[in-house]
């Protein structure tokens, strides 16, 4: 009989288990070949939408009826296109591809051993130096150069490098050949949100300073104040002062309301939020007045809309509610020039009824309203 050392009969011991159990799998009545089949768990699938609808807003009292200004021969198939187009943002806004994924680095030389990835990768960072890079002017101009030769001048009294950018819509366009300045003529009429699009699009600096064509640089007109509050504050997108001393600002409270009606949007004038740290004579509110400084990332994410020709200004920040931190100042002012008799240009900026109308039936369509407030 073979003499067998420790490790041998621990091999023998391990087959003899090993055959046992087998044994038993083969021969117990109560086995099923099911047993030895793992269930796959249910397939999860990503949620196309609201887990529960919200309910349908209220309309305050003297509020547009959005649904009133969209021609009743049409109303049935723009409902319904407004519905399905309801349906693929909600789908798109609410997937779990927006949700953040943690990833292990691809970089061997990584300092932490994740990092995070998403649908969209992280924005990389834009980075400027000194004021020339910071701040570009910008103005649209429409059959009124008395007035931007003013506000020319003005600036140069005050920055005498800084970048003017000049859209220009004008039917007869006149060509401007002072210093620092760009102008870029458009087809005569395009409007005045086309013409905010092309400047802010001709920017190269960190930030933008918005003003009419009528307004007149002072020495309140302290641009350096008002990147000291941005830089300060780097949660802020847009940053208001004030024009001639008064402040222009207002609030905008918003109820999704459901995916059928459309929800109720309530702009307030003269509602502001809590103040800036550290800078008592700033507030957060949702919108502010022309004279304004802003982040140009920022705005070319959110855009003036080209469709709104006359009509406009709120309703870029209505549009950039939820993405854009807005705050106004009312330490750093502009002026205003006097104004003057124009003719020509006073046909076009009153807008007509038909003006008022067609910026209805886009909150309607567009930001998917049934009224909208202004108070």
């Amino acid at each position: 009989m073979p003499s067998f050392g420790r490790t041998e009969w621990l091999l023998v011991l391990l087959s003899f288990v090993i055959f046992s159990g087998m044994s038993y799998l083969w021969i117990s009545p109560n086995f099923t070949v099911e047993k030895l089949i793992v269930t796959p768990k249910k397939k999860w699938t990503p949620p196309t939408g609201l887990v529960k609808p919200p309910a349908s807003c209220t309309c305050l009292a003297k509020s547009f009826n959005l649904s009133g200004s969209i021609p009743t021969a049409n109303r049935a198939d723009i409902q319904k296109r407004r519905a399905e187009e309801y349906k693929k943002h909600q789908a798109r806004t609410s997937s779990i591809l927006n949700t953040l994924l943690f990833a292990q680095s691809n970089s061997s030389t990584a300092v932490s051993p994740f990092r995070v990835s998403s649908q969209y990768a992280p924005w990389s960072p834009l980075l400027f130096q000194m004021f020339s890079d910071q701040v570009t002017v910008t103005t649209k101009t429409f059959m009124r150069y008395k007035e931007l030769k003013v506000l020319i001048r003005s600036l140069r009294q005050f920055y005498k490098d800084v970048v003017l950018v000049v859209a220009d819509d004008s039917f007869t366009p006149e060509k401007i050949t002072e210093k620092n300045v760009l102008q870029y003529v458009m087809p005569g009429g395009q409007g005045w949100f086309a013409g905010r699009t092309l400047a802010v699009s001709q920017v190269t600096t960190k930030y933008f300073l918005w003003v009419d064509d009528d307004f007149l640089f002072t020495n309140k007109t302290k641009i350096e104040d008002l990147v000291e509050v941005m830089e300060a504050t780097p949660e802020l997108d847009v940053v208001g002062g004030s024009v001639t001393g008064n402040q222009f600002y207002f609030s905008i409270a918003y109820e999704e309301g459901d995916g059928v009606t459309g929800g109720c949007m309530d702009r307030k004038s003269n509602i502001k939020f809590q103040s800036l740290p550290n800078y008592p004579q700033c507030s957060i509110v949702n919108g502010v007045v022309n004279f304004f400084l802003a982040r140009t990332d920022a705005v070319n994410r959110v855009r003036f809309d080209p469709k709104l020709k006359r009509v406009a200004h709120s309703e870029f920040f209505m549009d950039g509610l939820g993405q854009l931190m807005v705050a106004s100042c009312g330490h750093v002012s502009i002026g205003h020039q006097p104004k003057g008799a124009n003719a020509q240009y006073g046909r076009f900026r009153h807008p007509g009824k038909s003006d008022v109308q067609y910026k209805l039936q886009l909150h309607y369509y567009k930001n998917h309203l049934q009224c909208i407030h202004y108070g």
